[in-house]
């Protein structure tokens, strides 16, 4: 098993209204096209958010118009801030910059090469000679998978300490009068932060009250290539989202959830903490019903759709961080659920360490 010592998310900024984020993206997506900007305003009305963070000031996001532009940006501010979390999460584990050995990084929202993990090794005062795995294509699910690799390696390393560093400015994605119905809903579900997760082998002398890793499975379900993810053009990313995702979720996620617990004893029923990415009301509630949850499993999910958007891979970090906050039972089991482009579901079970 491999052990979670801390968990930190950073935003930039203050948060910002959705109604006024409304306001802003309305004349930048739709431009004059009336009837567009009452649909995106609906859509945002209903996307279960309250309030985001925005990478740049409101008033700068009409001249960002061509993807270097936005890419620039995206390193620039992306790395402050996803050393913001690194050091805030270290400082919560105990842990030193030159006990790391290896930093899994995960974005989808930029690009860098170098990528951006080889510039925190010298901001954040890492050892030349640590481990890196950039990756980039796991969306959503790239907190759930990043967790799940990262566990692999330390089972194989189980004297060794990692960083999980989940960085997302969705903000920046945002295209210039696009009015398909996707381009929309996204533009007022998704928000920008980053989050970080200090890890460490079993063998590993360091203790905390964070969850140790016990297993974890990936599916991709065959026939949904085209049901989420980027077209990637000459502006940028354009967002790629079918309306069927949710149906997907009910028709599949059971059997597999359902699996990876069987494979430890385990039952939906015994499951006291469900950390599921908050990848907006409709995700949410297809789990709930394809997996019969009592009501108020997912409440920390709801919370942070609330107050910070959908932070693709970082939400389930920003989740796992609100349900520890708030409390978690001595030896209680947790499921740890994201949803990812392919369309893949990445499932980590978790087990929190027992009084004493």
């Amino acid at each position: 098993m491999s052990r979670l010592l801390a968990v930190a998310p950073a935003l930039p900024g203050p948060p910002h209204d959705q109604r006024a984020i409304s306001d802003l993206v309305a004349p930048i997506v739709t431009g004059d096209d009336a009837r567009a900007g009452a649909v995106l305003h609906r859509l945002h009305r209903h996307s279960g958010v309250t309030t985001r963070h925005l990478a740049l000031a409101p008033a700068e996001y009409a001249g960002v118009r061509d993807f270097g532009h936005a890419n620039d940006l995206y390193l620039a501010v992306g790395t402050d801030l996803a050393a913001q979390a690194a050091r805030d999460a270290m400082a919560q584990a105990g842990v030193a910059p030159q006990e790391v050995d290896l930093i899994l990084f995960t974005s989808v929202t930029g690009i860098g090469v170098p990528s951006v993990d080889a510039a925190l090794v010298g901001r954040l005062g890492l050892r030349s000679d640590v481990k890196r795995m950039p990756s980039f294509g796991l969306g959503c699910g790239g907190g759930a998978a990043g967790l799940a690799r990262v566990h692999d390696y330390l089972v194989g390393h189980p004297h060794d300490t990692a960083l999980l560093v989940c960085l997302e400015l969705c903000s920046l994605t945002l295209q210039h009068d696009d009015t398909d119905p996707a381009a929309l809903v996204a533009s007022g579900l998704f928000g920008d932060g980053a989050a970080v997760a200090v890890l460490v082998g079993d063998a590993h002398p360091a203790t905390g009250a964070g969850p140790a890793v016990v297993a974890t499975r990936s599916r991709l379900y065959p026939g949904t290539e085209g049901d989420l993810g980027w077209h990637v053009g000459a502006s940028g990313f354009q967002i790629v989202l079918s309306a069927r995702l949710p149906d997907v979720v009910r028709a599949e996620l059971a059997a597999d959830v359902e699996g990876l617990l069987a494979a430890h004893g385990l039952k939906v029923d015994d499951v006291d903490r469900w950390v599921v990415h908050a990848g907006g009301p409709r995700i949410l509630d297809a789990v709930e019903g394809a997996l019969s949850l009592r009501d108020g499993s997912l409440d920390a999910s709801r919370a942070s759709l609330a107050a910070v958007g959908n932070l693709s891979s970082a939400s389930v970090l920003d989740v796992l961080d609100r349900t520890q906050r708030a409390g978690v039972p001595p030896g209680a089991h947790g499921v740890l659920l994201a949803f990812g482009p392919g369309v893949s579901a990445e499932m980590v079970l978790l087990r929190w360490p027992t009084a004493g």
